[in-house]
């Protein structure tokens, strides 16, 4: 995933960070990214910062207790990040819907995305997971496959600010763009 960040990343938020992968990780691996791990769960938001501060990482990782749906309308984390990452927190709809309020003008979202017969990093971004239409309706530019070797990831430039974005909590999954 560190792969498929732009060059001259420097706040970045893993989107329901559960046990920290891929925050943590990216954290300890690149000491010039700022992380804010994203979760709802009191538990698993107790359980990141003990591991942070473990790592000796509370200097550049900083803990959320809040669904992404709020917190992306809260102007303090609106437009705010440079990329945001993803690992198994939704369908692409919800992901992409989810993410784009805390990505700044020009940031992007890097998903994982999932295994399977044929999945390679040439066909992980395949239109049919990500409709361009419904990405351009959140203000995101076409997915693109990024990563090296086996595994596979897609990534979506912001290129339009759109206010509408995340709907109120819930709704994204319940009734998804596309």
């Amino acid at each position: 995933m560190a792969a498929c960040l732009p060059a001259g990343a420097g706040r970045v938020l893993d989107l329901g960070s559960g046990g920290g992968v891929p925050g943590l990780v990216l954290a300890d691996a690149q000491p010039t990214l700022r992380l804010v791990l994203l979760d709802s769960a009191v538990r698993r938001c107790r359980f990141l910062r003990q591991v942070a501060a473990e790592l000796n990482l509370v200097d550049r990782v900083e803990v959320v207790e809040a669904r992404a749906e709020i917190a992306a309308r809260d102007p303090a984390w609106r437009g705010s990040v440079d990329v945001v990452v993803a690992r198994s927190f939704g369908a692409p709809a919800v992901t992409a819907e989810c993410a784009v309020g805390f990505l700044r003008l020009g940031g992007c979202l890097v998903v994982s995305e999932p295994p399977g017969p044929g999945v390679s990093p040439a066909t992980s971004a395949a239109p049919g997971r990500w409709p361009a239409a419904g990405l351009a309706e959140l203000g995101l530019g076409p997915a693109e496959a990024c990563g090296p070797g086996r595994y596979g990831f897609a990534r979506l430039e912001k290129v339009r600010d759109d206010d509408r974005w995340p709907r109120r909590v819930g709704i994204p999954a319940k009734r998804p763009r596309f």
